[in-house]
């Protein structure tokens, strides 16, 4: 599966998870990443979300802060800014400056100034040496 994504070939690994499932074989945490890093690739936004629910849902994994930077890179891509914001003041976890570093790439891709300001600072204030939090703030 990871190959597959990996390669840009997120409908193989799509299928590939399906196929895994239909054999009995369970889920883990580092397979979800996979797929949600697959789907954000692709812009399968629709796909993407249905596997973050069913994750906890059907799997009983709670989403990690990987799951829910991969949402938040998926949403982020589609132009998603608020769902993307929305979803990092709702982790069940503690967010991360990746959480917002991703959140604030989204804001570069889609010139949304404001949302990247608030971003970064989310940012500084976890990881006040991080360079790269202004030069992607200096690239909106």
């Amino acid at each position: 599966i990871a190959a597959y994504a990996q390669h840009g070939q997120a409908k193989e690994a799509l299928k590939l998870f399906g196929q895994m499932q239909l054999e009995g074989l369970t889920p883990d945490e580092v397979t979800f990443v996979i797929i949600l890093g697959a789907c954000s690739h692709t812009g399968l936004v629709d796909q993407g979300c249905d596997y973050f629910v069913s994750m906890n849902r059907d799997h009983g994994i709670r989403p990690t802060a990987d799951h829910c930077n991969c949402m938040i890179d998926l949403l982020g891509r589609a132009g998603w800014l608020d769902e993307g914001e929305d979803l990092i003041n709702s982790m069940p976890c503690q967010p991360t400056a990746m959480s917002w570093m991703t959140l604030l790439g989204a804001c570069r891709m889609h010139h949304d100034v404001e949302r990247g300001n608030y971003a970064a600072d989310h940012i500084l204030e976890l990881v006040p040496e991080n360079h790269a939090t202004y030069v992607l703030l200096s690239n909106i």
